[in-house]
């Protein structure tokens, strides 16, 4: 069984489906689901899917379009919902300077306070990267006691080195299905005990299913094509990354 590590379950895209999308996983080899909650509002949409559904879980943070957003009562919210042992990590945060929806000053302040409400926590930080790949190695690097995932993998070697050094995990999603996609050699570098796979439902469907909604059942394709990159069977693509899953987000991940 595969582990969908981020997907967007709470975004409108399933407003009407969200619940069928996980069983649609489930019939597709897709044993749990993480369904991630980028601010207040989509955490709190994502724990209502997740209600008491052993085959999900949620997350909760404030992703960098909405970091202008952050303030104290952000970070007292945070913190009361990482004590939720539905909520397995922090975030999506992190920097985003192609878009650039709230000012640096603010991504990088309300990164750095979140990354800290993590390590407090005992949990995980989901990570966001574009177009920022010094400033973020340099602040992964100020909070070494945090550990994290880069999620959607895309960026370059500053990120990914500063944290395959801090023993962080490298999520791909369908992107590396894409004829684009130039990064195989970042694939190769990541220790297969630090590889995960996800969607980022309903964004990035993997090929052949470009155009289209993505779904959480669509990891089936991430897994095929890591397996073709590394020249390892599928089964062990499965076993490999749902174990990696396990060890990171926890128990909520069946074994």
């Amino acid at each position: 069984m595969l582990v969908d590590t981020h997907c967007h379950l709470a975004d409108a895209a399933f407003a009407g489906d969200a619940r069928e999308a996980v069983d649609r996983a489930v019939a597709a080899g897709v044993g749990h689901v993480i369904v991630v909650g980028e601010s207040r509002e989509a955490a709190d949409r994502a724990l209502d899917i997740v209600g008491v559904d052993a085959r999900a879980s949620a997350t909760a943070g404030v992703h960098p379009h909405v970091a202008s957003q952050w303030d104290s009562a952000a970070a007292e919210w945070l913190t009361a919902r990482l004590a939720d042992p539905r909520v397995v990590a922090a975030g999506e945060m992190g920097l985003d300077y192609h878009y650039d929806y709230s000012p640096r000053d603010r991504q990088r302040s309300a990164f750095e306070a979140q990354l800290g409400i993590a390590a407090l926590a005992g949990k995980p930080a989901v990570i966001h990267s574009r177009e920022a790949d010094d400033d973020l190695a340099a602040i992964l690097r100020n909070h070494p006691r945090t550990l994290a995932v880069l999620h959607s993998f895309s960026s370059g070697p500053a990120v990914l080195d500063a944290g395959l050094a801090l023993g962080h995990y490298v999520s791909f999603s369908g992107m590396i299905t894409f004829k684009s996609w130039r990064q195989d050699d970042a694939i190769r570098r990541v220790p297969t005990d630090r590889l995960l796979v996800e969607t980022d439902a309903p964004y990035l469907a993997p090929v052949p299913h470009r155009g289209q909604r993505n779904e959480p059942a669509m990891v089936v394709r991430v897994a095929a094509r890591l397996a073709e990159v590394l020249g390892l069977p599928a089964d062990e693509i499965a076993r490999m990354t749902t174990a990696n899953a396990r060890r990171l987000f926890g128990a909520r991940i069946p074994g």
